[in-house]
């Protein structure tokens, strides 16, 4: 395993935070649970029918000691979140009846749990779709003030060094200012995850206008809106990868640039350059890829492949942790 990660997971044990795993009836997330909590790495609960899930666990020879079951249509809680989520939507609509209908679903109880400060996070997708988990978290968790779009990065590892890529999974094509708010939360979280300084390359086919076109200005304007909204923030653009990376490329394409051809969070203009990018890097490079881990919501709601392994979900777990940390 990647030093990068045994050092989130040994972060993640010093936290000591309460994920809820909503894919609960997949052997892969109670399995998973009994690692999480037998390696101290986080308190887990499974939310789901309580029942079904002491059967399962049966079945696959997991015990479920110190792993706590919610099961929504037991709880007490399930009347006071229904009218809590019936609050939030009404104005959309929603009947108090279908309220309770949604409360029961574990993917949106979790999420109402990590509201109301019952849990720190989640981690599903194993079941779960990707449209679900982020709806839930989108409708309940919500988005911080000055977010505007939830998105996607991976933390792609290599042996001595580590790169966050965004967002290769969620916007297909993000407008100026949902590309800003993109760099900004991927920064955040690249900080949170390596301990390092990010620094920030908006991508493009162009360096500093060596071409004209829509695309390219809409990087050059999100990359303004970064540096008025972050004015800390290492960053420049547009850039071409070499430039972003290969510091003499840089001194001929971009001089005076404050990424000096160093930078560590790429944030590409849209989803096609984004997902190519991150799976090339995968697999021709032999980066290990985490993710696509969701971002741009108050508390992480995190998405898995549906052909994750346990140990994926151990580790989005501890990535859980660490980045959901004030």
């Amino acid at each position: 395993m990647a030093k990068i990660i045994d050092d989130i997971r040994t972060k993640a044990k010093q936290l000591k935070k309460h994920i809820v795993l909503p894919d609960s009836m997949d052997e892969r997330a109670i399995q998973a649970a009994r690692i999480i909590i037998d390696e101290q790495i986080a308190n887990i609960s499974l939310v789901g029918n309580e029942e079904a899930i002491q059967a399962k666990a049966k079945q696959i020879g997991v015990g479920l000691e110190k792993i706590h079951i919610v099961d929504p249509e037991k709880s007490e809680k399930l009347t006071e979140f229904t009218n809590i989520f019936f609050d939030l939507r009404k104005a959309k609509g929603l009947k108090i009846e279908q309220a309770q209908q949604t409360m029961k679903l574990p993917l949106f109880f979790g999420a109402m749990m990590i509201r109301e400060g019952q849990a720190d996070g989640s981690v599903a997708g194993s079941l779960s779709t990707t449209s679900d988990v982020i709806r839930a978290g989108i409708q309940i968790v919500g988005m911080p003030a000055g977010i505007t779009v939830v998105s996607s990065f991976f933390l792609m590892v290599f042996p001595n060094i580590s790169y966050s890529y965004a967002d290769c999974g969620v916007v297909p094509d993000p407008t100026a200012e949902q590309l800003a708010d993109i760099a900004i939360s991927t920064a955040s979280n690249h900080r949170k995850l390596t301990g390092e300084e990010p620094r920030v390359a908006m991508l493009s086919f162009s360096t500093k206008g060596s071409a004209s076109h829509p695309s390219v200005e809409k990087v050059q304007k999100a990359t303004s809106l970064v540096k008025i909204k972050q004015p800390d923030l290492i960053i420049d653009g547009e850039l071409q990868f070499d430039a972003a990376v290969v510091p003499s490329v840089c001194a001929k394409k971009a001089p005076g640039s404050p990424i000096a051809g160093t930078a560590n969070v790429f944030i590409f203009p849209d989803l096609n350059a984004g997902n190519i990018s991150y799976k090339l890097t995968q697999r021709l490079a032999g980066a290990e890829a985490f993710g696509p881990i969701i971002q741009g919501l108050k508390k992480p709601c995190y998405d898995l492949s549906r052909g994750c392994s346990v140990s994926d979900i151990v580790t989005m777990v501890a990535i859980n942790s660490v980045a959901g940390a004030v």
